[in-house]
């Protein structure tokens, strides 16, 4: 019974494919599954993918619980690869290693899986959530497979994804900053820098903290303005310490200046320790 029906689904699949490629029509019309698969492996075999993938496509019915399951499986991902259909290859090849994790075609099937969210991976300005499964799948292989000639390419591909989070996180602070949200940018880019303490855009995002600080506590009330300068001196005087040579010094220092300003009118005392004593009238 099993196998009747196994049968009428590659009839089925023939006659869904029949117009895909005028190639394989008189092998699709034959309605022999074994020629089909043999032919589809010549194809395999010369490097066109998309008739292979036709043939194999209309045989893989009829082979399910067969010796040639998992191939014709892993062949058809194949040529989906070789196409370049990132996300139908990364589905077949998602199927394939939950259903044949003693093939021999496992470990190349997990590496072209891996490679499959690298190439569906979109820049920096976009949402990143194929970038960090693309950083898990390759983790994943490099964890199972550490002796894989693939190894020193797939740790290139976690630099160029790791770079692109870090470019990402930048841009959503800076985003927040460009809008004018203040105490968004400061929790953002803080945030950042956190996560990313060797990024490119180290000292940018800690010159925005001390200026979004700034621009949150001049445009705060009055109640807030005292914790917010006070804040705000405080991220000025980290900035300083790690980049004593910055560009952005002389502005920065005429922001501080206002705010040490204003905690001297109000005998604050500044984050370094320091009271500011109110000048005489």
């Amino acid at each position: 019974m099993k196998r009747i029906i196994g049968y009428i689904a590659f009839m089925v699949t023939l006659g869904c494919l029949m117009g895909a490629c005028s190639g394989v029509n008189q092998i699709i019309k034959s309605g022999d599954p074994e020629y089909a698969y043999q032919q589809a492996l010549e194809f395999y075999k010369a490097e066109k993918w998309s008739k292979a993938s036709t043939l194999f496509e209309a045989c893989r019915h009829i082979y399910v619980g067969t010796p040639r399951e998992d191939t014709i499986t892993f062949y058809t991902a194949y040529c989906k690869f070789k196409e370049r259909d990132w996300d139908s290859a990364s589905l077949m090849l998602d199927e394939f290693r939950r259903k044949f994790g003693r093939s021999p075609f496992i470990e190349q099937a997990e590496g072209m899986y891996a490679h499959c969210f690298f190439r569906m991976a979109p820049g920096p300005k976009r949402d990143q959530a194929l970038t960090t499964q693309a950083i898990v799948a390759i983790s994943e292989f490099m964890s199972r497979y550490p002796s894989s000639e693939q190894i020193p390419e797939f740790q290139q591909m976690i630099d160029i994804l790791s770079e692109r989070l870090q470019e990402k996180s930048y841009l959503n602070a800076y985003t927040y900053y460009k809008i004018g949200r203040y105490k968004s940018a400061i929790v953002a880019f803080k945030n950042a820098i956190k996560r990313y303490p060797d990024s490119k855009h180290r000292e940018d995002m800690m010159y925005y903290t001390v200026v979004s600080s700034y621009r949150l506590a001049s445009n705060s009330v009055e109640s807030k303005q005292t914790d917010r300068y006070l804040s705000m001196l405080d991220s000025y005087y980290t900035f300083l310490n790690e980049y004593p040579e910055s560009d952005h010094l002389k502005e920065l220092g005429r922001m501080a200046k206002d705010a040490r300003n204003y905690l001297d009118k109000n005998r604050i005392t500044e984050p370094n320790g320091e009271e500011q004593q109110s000048m005489p009238q």
